[in-house]
């Protein structure tokens, strides 16, 4: 028997070897490929609100990742390794869609679900042919939901929901087709916001094989629940979502402990900064009006506070252990104040002041916010000042020598313009949220 001819011209497919951070694509011998994702999926990298500098973070943008996608179209098998919150529901079922279409062509998908797969990354794992997930990772499956800001009339309302059922059916839809479960039994999971481990994915039909030797995981929440430990990673949970209570939690000291008697780092541009603490030492009433401000935005958003008594008096936002209150409890309470301001202050502000090394409490966050502004707006009012001077416009006069006093061009005038400017922009800022 004659073995067969090799074409002498084949064309043998290019290695492919992508690394991005938050995900990566590797092709060496033309037809096994591996895609790790390990983020959140976003249409487009996030950036800055006041710098225009993209944000840090695990960021898989969509345009990016599909452009990247098209290396691997050759390949006759993709394992993608998953390690995900989710993100932009769109994206998900974008990717979702552009994955099948290569299943469709010929290509066998695989995920493994190295920690969770949870909201647009679950849809991204159903369009697997074969899902094979840990027994200690998490699926977490959830209706489709958004910010919304600003009024809006009821009819507007009503076209918003009806918006937001096409997601839900369409995430349904790619559920459905792996699961092969009753289409009302998937609404309510997804009504409940229901988190699966790995041999509930199996049960369920959201995976199809459990991998029994896998290295256990240890998969655990913050003590606030607004994050998530997998493998030495944190992930965290989008705004207005807790871990379930069946994940065991990590101890507060280890998660929830933060200083913020310590200096910050310098905010605003040439100023010293100060702490709250230091701040209501030197000024006592702007220091009370600053945290009336914060707690009233708090209040108004529904969230519960503690008394302004104990605000002033104990502004760390852990307690000791051996106090009366839970630090957990307390923790938790900390981290919902901060987010009943998330439409008052920019991603970072909020992170920071949950996460960062200087962690602090809605009131704190408030005060270095607006020392942060003030610091701008001193930059500015300089700089504007130099660049006047600079021009030589001072001198001058007008054509006709009518006009006014020259006194609103003073840089008194100016400042005091840019602080009414400013105001007004809080004000409306606060009317919006």
């Amino acid at each position: 028997m004659s073995n067969p001819i090799r074409a002498p011209f084949a064309v043998i497919p290019k290695a492919v070897n992508i690394i991005r951070g938050p995900y990566s694509m590797k092709m060496e011998d033309g037809e096994n490929a591996e895609i790790t994702m390990y983020g959140e999926v976003v249409e487009t990298h996030p950036t800055h609100w006041w710098t225009g500098e993209p944000l840090k973070g695990d960021f898989i943008a969509q345009d990016e990742f599909l452009q990247d996608l098209k290396s691997l179209e050759k390949a006759k098998s993709i394992t993608i390794r998953m390690n995900s919150v989710g993100g932009d529901s769109l994206v998900g079922m974008v990717i979702h869609n552009r994955l099948r279409e290569l299943s469709a062509n010929g290509t066998y998908l695989i995920c493994i679900v190295d920690g969770a797969a949870m909201s647009a990354a679950s849809m991204i794992m159903s369009a697997c042919d074969e899902v094979r997930i840990n027994p200690a990772s998490l699926v977490m499956i959830h209706r489709c939901w958004g910010f919304m800001w600003g009024g809006y009339n009821a009819d507007e309302l009503r076209k918003s929901a009806e918006m937001f059922d096409a997601y839900d059916r369409a995430a349904v839809t790619t559920y459905q087709r792996k699961t092969k479960m009753d289409q009302a039994d998937l609404i309510r999971m997804m009504s409940e916001t229901t988190w699966l481990t790995g041999s509930e994915a199996v049960e369920k039909g959201f995976a199809d094989k459990l991998i029994e030797d896998a290295e256990p995981l240890n998969i655990a929440a913050s003590a606030d629940g607004r994050s998530l430990f997998v493998r030495g990673r944190q992930m965290h949970l989008t705004p207005g979502m807790f871990a379930p209570d069946n994940i065991p939690t990590v101890t507060p000291e280890a998660s929830a402990t933060v200083e913020t008697n310590k200096k910050p780092a310098q905010t605003g541009e040439g100023g010293n900064s100060m702490t709250l603490e230091e701040f209501r030492v030197q000024n006592p009433e702007a220091a009370a009006q600053l945290e009336a401000e914060a707690r009233a935005a708090v209040e108004a958003s529904g969230a519960q506070t503690p008394p302004p008594s104990t605000a002033a008096t104990n502004p760390t936002p852990v307690p000791e252990a051996s106090g009366a209150d839970d630090p957990v409890a307390a923790e938790r309470r900390r981290i919902e104040e901060i987010d009943a301001l998330a439409g008052l202050y920019d991603a970072d502000t909020i992170n920071a002041a949950k996460y960062g090394p200087t962690a602090c409490s809605a009131q704190e966050m408030t005060f270095r916010a607006a020392q942060a502004a003030a610091g701008r707006g001193q930059k500015f009012l300089s700089d504007l000042k130099d660049d006047t001077k600079a021009s030589g416009i001072e001198n001058v006069g007008a054509a006709d020598g009518s006009g006014g006093t020259g006194e609103e061009d003073t840089p008194q005038a100016m400042a005091a313009q840019a602080k009414a400017d400013a105001k007004a922009f809080n004000d409306r800022k606060k009317e919006v949220r």
